[in-house]
Formats: structure tokens, C-alpha cells, sequence
């Protein structure tokens, strides 16, 4: 195992609030890291820049766009171009750090509850060169057959011998990523489906055994297991609320022993780095359901319900 692991992620402004969650995880158990951040726009590079966290190093991506990747900007919503960007970003933070004998990319909106130590020995046994994490659905949350088989969340790539299945993926999303299922294409997501069978002895497939937990699958297994967290759906609606997207029903300890958990490291980074110029933005419009929704869970929330399964909107 290479001294320091060194991870990669990507995000701009309005995800601030989980991409410093996310860092702040790796400082309680990611012994020693780097992590590069791919600053989607100015705004973000700055006030990272200011800040000045140790072992986090920041790309900046106006420095880095290609022309071809300029071109393709202007035909893809800011999610799908971010999308597009995620194996670009592994290429990136291999070229900045020479020292790094592979990079991991992570989700800006994952969290990491545990050390990850024994998923890197476990890929370093395997001799392989890549890592893919499968979903795991619950049965009611199955999107298999659109979304995929396999979650872009979690992906080492080791130097040299990964090249070739990262420059697949990268020259795949720069032909077509979009947030629509297309002649069995889905984002930057299937494209890992193909990889697993095109470089199928490069590639540790890990399903998620409770390592890897999301809200479509904490239903599943036992929460002392799980190493990382993605809270997928879950978006800022002021400086004081947070709210679970996607139609999630999640069982009470999650709520109470991981989501609360989150919750107060985003009221800490709030007022941690607010003095710098740190803002939470609203990652949601609000629109007429959302309004009723937050109505509910504050009346709710007056009766102490706060942690319950059918509360989505949760206040701090």
C-alpha cells in the first residue's frame, strides 16, 4: 500500500457543503490521504483556495479544459457534464500527482464511517487494476436495468495498468452522457458495465455486503458493516434544512445514527468556514410539493417526530 491513498472528486459551489463533508470523513478515517478536488467552478476553487486545508489539493477546472470538452459543455446540463468529468478527473489527478500509485475517485456526496483500509488490501490482493462497487438494490428500489449494475461512488484506478479501461471510459462519456437511459447507456454509470466485461481480468468487482451503503440499499444490511455512506437525494433547501430526494423510506436507526451524524458535520462546516465566505445554497427549487413537505416535517418536528421514517425534510 502506497504511503498516503490519494482520492479524487469533483464539485462546484452549490455542492460545497457535502464535498467539505466528505473531506472532513477522511481526516477521522482516512489516516493518511491526499485529496484532490476538481473545482467545477471559480467560485468553489477560491474559497478552497483561501482555506487552505491540509491534504487537500484543488485542480482547477477552467486550467484544464480541453477544447473538445468545451465543445461538448455547452450540449449537457451541469450534471451530465460533471458526469462526464469523472474519469477525467482520475486522468487529472494522476498527472498532478506523480507520487500517487492510483487514484480513487469519490463521490462528492459520500462520506466514509470507517477506515477503508481493508477495501485496499482487499484490491491489492487481487492483483487487479481497476474497482467497481455494484448497487446492492433492495428489491423495491431496484433501477438495474436503467441505472446499471454498478454505482460510479467508489473507483480506484491503479497507475499504468488501469490506462487502458480509463481511457475507454473517459473517450465513452465524451461520446454521449446524459441523464437518460439510451440504447443501454445511462450517464457515465453503464459504461462500467461494459468495462467489467471488456478488461474483465483488470477489474475487482466488490458487491456492497454492507461495505457500501445508499439510501436504495441501507435496508439490506446491518449499519456496524458499512465503510462508506452515499447520501444520494439528499440536497440543501436553506442554511437550516436539508431534504431526502427520491422517494426513500429509511428505517429509523439510519436516520437517527447516520443521517444526524451528517447533518451536524454540515452544521459544523456551516459555521466552521461561514467567516471565509462559505454559503450553503439551495440544490432544490422549491417548488409546491417541497413546500408542503417542509410544512409537514415542521409540524412534525414540534412533536419531537422528527427522526421518523416518514419525516423527509430534517432541520438544523
Amino acid at each position: 500500500m502506497s504511503m498516503s491513498e490519494v482520492y479524487v472528486t469533483l464539485f462546484d459551489s452549490f455542492f460545497l457543503p457535502q464535498g467539505l463533508a466528505l473531506y472532513h470523513s477522511l481526516l477521522r478515517h482516512g489516516g493518511s490521504f491526499r485529496l484532490w478536488v476538481l473545482c467545477v467552478d471559480q467560485e468553489c476553487f477560491n474559497l478552497l483556495n483561501s482555506l487552505k486545508l491540509r491534504n487537500l489539493f484543488l485542480l482547477n477546472l477552467s486550467d484544464l479544459e480541453t477544447n473538445d470538452l468545451l465543445r461538448i459543455k455547452k450540449d449537457r446540463t451541469r450534471s451530465e457534464y460533471c458526469w462526464t468529468l469523472t474519469p477525467w478527473s482520475i486522468q487529472w489527478a494522476l498527472e498532478a500527482d506523480l507520487s500517487a500509485s492510483r487514484v480513487t475517485y469519490v463521490d462528492a456526496d459520500t462520506y466514509f464511517l470507517q477506515s477503508p483500509n481493508p477495501i485496499f488490501h482487499e484490491f491489492e490482493s487481487s492483483e487487479k487494476a481497476f474497482l467497481i462497487t455494484e448497487h446492492s438494490y433492495s428489491p423495491k428500489y431496484d433501477m438495474t436495468p436503467v441505472s446499471g449494475r454498478f454505482c460510479v461512488q467508489f473507483v480506484p484506478v491503479v497507475r499504468g495498468a488501469g490506462q487502458p479501461l480509463l481511457d475507454y471510459w473517459r473517450d465513452k462519456c465524451m461520446e454521449w452522457c446524459y441523464d437518460r437511459f439510451e440504447d443501454g447507456k445511462f450517464g457515465d454509470q453503464k459504461y462500467i458495465e461494459d468495462i467489467s466485461l471488456l478488461f474483465e481480468s483488470k477489474v475487482l468487482s466488490l458487491a456492497s455486503d454492507g461495505r457500501f451503503l445508499a439510501p436504495w440499499n441501507v435496508d439490506r444490511f446491518p449499519l456496524n458493516q458499512a465503510i462508506l455512506y452515499h447520501f444520494h437525494g439528499l440536497r440543501i433547501l436553506t442554511t437550516r434544512s436539508v431534504i431526502l430526494a427520491g422517494g426513500y423510506s429509511l428505517p429509523i436507526p439510519v436516520r437517527q445514527y447516520i443521517y444526524s451524524a451528517y447533518v451536524e458535520d454540515l452544521v459544523r462546516i456551516r459555521r466552521l468556514y461561514s467567516p471565509f465566505g462559505f454559503k450553503m445554497k439551495r440544490q432544490l427549487p422549491l417548488s409546491f410539493s417541497i413546500v408542503v413537505r417542509i410544512l409537514i416535517s415542521f409540524f412534525f418536528s414540534f412533536f419531537d417526530y422528527l427522526r421518523r421514517a416518514s419525516i423527509d425534510v430534517i432541520f438544523f
